[in-house]
């Protein structure tokens, strides 16, 4: 296999909103968080400050703006939902459903606790 697919070809095999609801996310993240690294983890768009802080998941009807530490994240809004011990995303249906200045607050505040408490995947 050829070389690691990259976000924007990650977004052109969608094929249909989905794609662009996943460009306009990653500005909005690269814009919050100049000093993140993004990649295809796990077979999806992440990014990483200190470990992982948020991703992109794309599913037939809908996509995923996950955070790693989102049960830690300052929520007054409400719209992070997710059952998992530590994860919690945002479900979006279209590029009408992007808040872009509390999603830009919520990577801001995803960086901080990485910051601070390292990288998630380590146990912290």
């Amino acid at each position: 296999m050829g070389a690691t697919k990259s976000v924007a070809e990650y977004a052109a095999g969608l094929g249909d909103w989905r794609a662009d609801v996943v460009l306009a996310l990653r500005d909005l993240v690269r814009q919050a968080a100049p000093e993140a690294k993004e990649s295809i983890k796990w077979a999806q768009p992440v990014y990483e400050f200190d470990g992982p802080f948020c991703y992109i998941k794309a599913f037939k009807n809908h996509v995923n703006f996950g955070f790693w530490r989102g049960v830690d994240l300052p929520d007054e809004e409400g719209i992070l939902t997710g059952t998992g011990e530590k994860m919690r995303h945002v479900k979006l249906t279209g590029l009408e459903d992007i808040r872009e200045d509390v999603f830009q607050d919520l990577v801001r505040d995803a960086v901080m606790l990485n910051r601070s408490k390292g990288d998630p995947t380590k146990g912290s």
